[in-house]
C-alpha cells in the first residue's frame, strides 16, 4: 500500500457585483453602495484574503485548514448579504400588542420611545442601530428597513427587548411590541 498525501486548495470564491452596485475596500472595510443605500461592514479581524479585481470581489482563506474553509465561506454570505441589501431594502415588521394599557409608540432622532407600556410612568427607550435603519410606526405596526441586514435586524430586537417584562408570568401579561415578519 502506498501512501499518497491528497493535498487541498485554498478556498476560494468570486463575487460577481450586478450592474448599479459598487464596492470599496480599504483596510478590510467593505463598503457597498446601490440604489437602496450604502452598507459597511469590516471584515479585519477576519483570516481570510479580500480583493476588488474588476467587478468582482474575490474571498480567499489564509491556510488550507476546514476552519478557515468556514470563515472564508462566512464572509463571502455576509458580501452576499450586503450586495442584496443595497438592492433591495431588509423590511422587519413587528407588531404592538397590549390588553388594557394603550401603548404609544414614537420615532425620535436615534430611538424608539415606548410610552405608557403596562401603565408605567416613564418611557422605555430601543436604540435605532445604523445610519441608514429607518423605523416607521403605521398603526398597530412598527415597521424597521434598512439596507444592512445585521444593524434592521438588531434594530427590532432592542424594540422587542425594550418591552420585555420581567418578573411576572409571561402566559398572562402579553403585552409588548413582537416580530411576526423578518426576511
Amino acid at each position: 500500500m502506498s501512501t499518497e498525501t491528497v493535498k487541498q486548495a485554498v478556498y476560494s470564491e468570486e463575487i460577481a457585483l450586478p450592474e448599479g452596485v459598487s464596492a470599496k475596500l480599504e483596510d478590510k472595510k467593505l463598503r457597498v453602495k446601490g440604489p437602496k443605500g450604502e452598507c459597511e461592514k469590516d471584515f479585519s479581524k477576519m483570516k481570510v484574503s479580500i480583493e476588488i479585481k474588476g467587478n468582482k470581489i474575490v474571498v480567499t482563506s489564509v491556510k488550507k485548514r476546514r476552519d478557515y474553509y468556514a470563515v472564508a465561506k462566512a464572509v463571502v454570505k455576509h458580501i452576499k448579504n450586503l450586495i442584496e441589501g443595497v438592492q433591495k431594502n431588509y423590511v422587519y415588521k413587528l407588531k404592538i400588542v397590549y390588553s388594557h394599557f394603550p401603548i404609544q409608540v414614537k420615532v425620535e432622532k436615534d430611538k424608539v420611545r415606548i410610552d405608557n407600556f403596562i401603565g408605567e410612568r416613564f418611557p422605555r427607550y430601543a436604540k435605532i442601530v445604523g445610519s441608514n435603519t429607518k423605523v416607521t410606526v403605521e398603526g398597530d405596526d412598527v415597521i424597521v428597513e434598512g439596507p444592512c441586514k445585521e444593524a434592521v435586524g438588531q434594530t427590532a430586537g432592542n424594540i422587542e427587548n425594550a418591552t420585555k417584562i420581567k418578573y411576572k408570568d409571561p402566559r398572562v401579561f402579553l403585552d409588548g411590541v413582537y416580530i411576526y415578519e423578518r426576511p
